[in-house]
């Protein structure tokens, strides 16, 4: 899933960097709000943290924006802890969440995940398609008779996006832009050595190619 992370702090873009990409995110960044709004309306993305006190353009004038062309990404907005009516602000300018600072970054690692599961309307944490079974605390997935197999962190990205679009027909470049980070090499074939090495996990059947088009995960094996 493709994240994009809105804060002009260095220093807590820093220590969140790492936590995200372990979580499973392909991390964008932008460190003030011009360049927020633009990336956030250019990028088809998953999910946004979005801090208000931004150089530029105030994060909840971005915010508004984005909303106001349609843009429905899930923003999770960053405010100052006691400043109570940013969070109100930013509710009626249309974020889903807020998380007041200084946090945990645990604690904004578990709001991410529901609102991922919000949004594709999962109660809980393991996501199921083809019928397999995915565990995104633990990085593994559950076969049908019951085998577990654990996930590089590129496979479970992979294998996790193909599992939220079963049935469609996805490019490897959307798959690129959707796993790996910014500074990925968008031109690389890495894509097809991932889906060989979920196939040997998982079995053939399980990813198939449509030629010219890319690839197509079933939501029926077999």
């Amino acid at each position: 899933m493709r994240l994009l992370l809105v804060e002009d702090d260095s220093e807590l873009v820093e220590r969140l960097g790492p936590a995200l990409s372990g979580a499973g995110f392909a991390l964008d960044r932008a460190d003030n709000g011009i360049d927020g709004e633009f990336l956030g309306d250019e990028i088809d993305y998953d999910l946004v943290v979005l801090d208000l006190g931004l150089p530029g353009r105030p994060g909840l004038e971005v915010l508004a924006n984005w909303r106001s062309r349609g843009n429905t990404v899930p923003v999770l907005i960053l405010t100052a802890r006691d400043a109570w009516h940013e969070r109100v602000d930013g509710f009626r300018a249309g974020a889903d969440d807020y998380l007041g600072k200084p946090f945990h970054i645990e604690e904004l690692l578990e709001r991410l995940k529901a609102l991922v599961r919000r949004s594709e309307g999962r109660p809980g944490p393991e996501l199921q398609a083809g019928g397999l079974v995915l565990d995104e605390e633990r990085q593994q997935v559950r076969l049908p008779e019951g085998t577990l197999v654990s996930l590089t962190g590129t496979e479970f990205r992979l294998l996790r996006y193909f599992m939220l679009h079963p049935d469609r027909i996805l490019s490897k470049g959307r798959l690129t832009e959707h796993v790996y980070d910014q500074d990925f090499d968008r031109d690389s074939n890495l894509i097809e050595v991932y889906v060989r090495r979920l196939r040997d996990k998982l079995g053939s059947e399980r990813i198939l190619t449509r030629r010219g088009q890319g690839y197509l995960f079933p939501e029926r094996s077999g």
